[in-house]
C-alpha cells in the first residue's frame, strides 16, 4: 500500500489557477486509507473549490486507481461532466495519478504527495511506477514520471544521449522523456516544460514522526518488530 498527504492548498490552487471547470477523483484504496482522497476528502475538496469560485463538473471515486481498465470502465460513464471540465484533480498516489492520464485525454493535476514508508510494496499489473520520492512532479510531465520512466531518473529534460526516440542506456527502452514531451504536445501544454523543477529534496521521502509511531508504519517495516 502506497501512502500518500494532500499537497498543501496553496500548491493545488496554483497548479489550477486558470482553469474554471474541475473535475475530482478520488480512490478508494491507498488514498482512502490514508486519509487524503476517499470520498469524504473529495467532497471536502469540492466545496473548497466551490468555495474559491471554480465550478466542479463532477467527482468520481473509483475503487482502485492504479487499474486503469477500472478507470477507464468507471469514467465511460461520466464521459459529459469530464469534457466539461478544463482538467482534472487526481486525489491519490503517483500510480493512480499516471494511471488516469493514461486513461483521458484531458490534463491531470496531482492532488498529493506520496510518501515512502520504507519497506516494499505490492506489485500491480499496469507499467506505471512510483518512487515514494514525497514531491510529485506529474504537474509538469504530462502525468508520466520521469523519475521511473526515465532510466537515469533525470527531472528536467532529456539527456544527450537519447536517439531516435530510444534510451541511451537501453536502446529498446523508449526515452521517459520523448514520452513526456509527445504527452504534454497531445495536451497543448509544451509550455510548462519552461518551468524549472528544483533538485530534489531528499528528506520529503522519510515519514514524519507522527507516522513513524503509528502502527501502519510498524506493519509496513516488519524489520521493526
Amino acid at each position: 500500500m502506497l501512502f500518500s498527504k494532500q499537497k498543501s492548498w496553496e500548491e493545488i490552487s496554483g497548479f489550477l489557477e486558470n482553469d474554471h471547470r474541475i473535475f475530482i477523483l478520488g480512490c478508494n484504496g491507498c488514498a482512502e486509507a490514508s486519509g487524503t482522497g476517499g470520498a469524504k476528502q473529495v467532497a471536502e475538496l469540492r466545496d473548497k473549490l466551490e468555495d474559491a469560485g471554480k465550478a466542479v463538473t463532477g467527482t468520481a471515486v473509483i475503487d482502485f486507481l492504479c487499474e486503469k481498465a477500472l478507470v477507464k470502465s468507471v469514467l465511460r460513464g461520466q464521459i459529459g461532466p469530464i469534457q466539461a471540465a478544463d482538467s482534472l484533480l487526481v486525489m491519490t498516489c503517483g500510480v493512480g495519478v499516471q494511471a488516469v492520464a493514461a486513461s483521458v485525454n484531458k490534463v491531470c493535476h496531482p492532488g498529493c504527495d506520496t510518501i515512502n514508508l520504507g519497506g516494499s510494496r505490492g506489485e500491480w499489473m499496469g507499467s506505471e511506477r512510483c518512487v515514494e520520492c514525497g514531491e510529485c512532479v506529474l504537474e509538469y510531465t504530462g502525468g508520466i514520471c520521469p523519475r521511473t520512466t526515465c532510466a537515469k531518473g533525470l527531472v528536467s529534460g532529456q539527456c544527450g544521449g537519447a536517439s531516435k526516440g530510444k534510451c541511451e542506456i537501453d536502446r529498446i527502452r523508449d526515452c521517459g522523456w520523448e514520452q513526456i514531451y509527445l504527452r504534454l504536445k497531445s495536451l497543448n501544454r509544451l509550455e510548462i516544460l519552461k518551468h524549472f523543477v528544483p533538485p530534489q529534496d531528499y528528506s520529503k521521502m522519510k515519514p514524519g514522526g507522527e507516522l513513524m509511531s503509528t502502527s501502519r508504519f510498524a506493519l509496513e517495516r516488519p524489520d521493526l518488530g
